[in-house]
């Protein structure tokens, strides 16, 4: 007859064995994603090198752009950023003249972003790159496949179990 002390270590093994089965069964399409999110963004790190801006300020330039009146506020909650490494970030986007703050319409206590005309040119660029990208892909993968690949994202988004 086993002991407790037994029961338990077998207990735990096969836990084990079940998570790591858990984690074996994804792993390919975890690295799939790896290198898919290479993919996307090495279109527009290139093009971000010849500015001198790295992935930081293309996820700013894409919000700043795609929401009109943005706070900085707003943009720190989009980004699940801190307020330090926004603010440098922000900087640098206003020094080199792609980002503007505006004093808000209805408050005038508030201050909003907004791309300046150069700075809306280099997010369409950026945004140009990785669109043709992943419409290449949807072509090729088809109707079906893009409404399973935007459930598989939406789900990832909730939070874990």
């Amino acid at each position: 007859m086993a002991t407790v002390a037994q029961t338990r270590e077998a207990r735990k093994t096969l836990e084990q064995r079940e998570t790591r089965r858990n984690v074996d069964d994804v792993r390919p399409d975890a690295e799939l994603m790896f290198f898919a999110y290479r993919a996307f963004t090495s279109d527009a790190d290139d093009i971000l090198k010849t500015v001198g801006f790295w992935r930081a300020h293309h996820r700013a330039l894409h919000f700043i752009g795609a929401r009109a009146g943005l706070t900085v506020t707003d943009l720190q909650a989009v980004l699940d950023v801190t307020k330090q490494s926004l603010n440098r970030v922000l900087r640098e986007l206003i020094e080199k003249g792609l980002v503007e703050r505006r004093v808000g319409q209805t408050d005038r206590r508030q201050r909003t972003l907004a791309l300046t005309a150069e700075g809306a040119r280099l997010e369409r660029d950026l945004a140009a790159a990785q669109a043709a990208r992943v419409r290449r892909a949807f072509e090729a993968a088809g109707p079906e496949a893009v409404a399973g690949f935007r459930a598989v994202l939406t789900e990832m988004l909730q939070p874990a179990p």
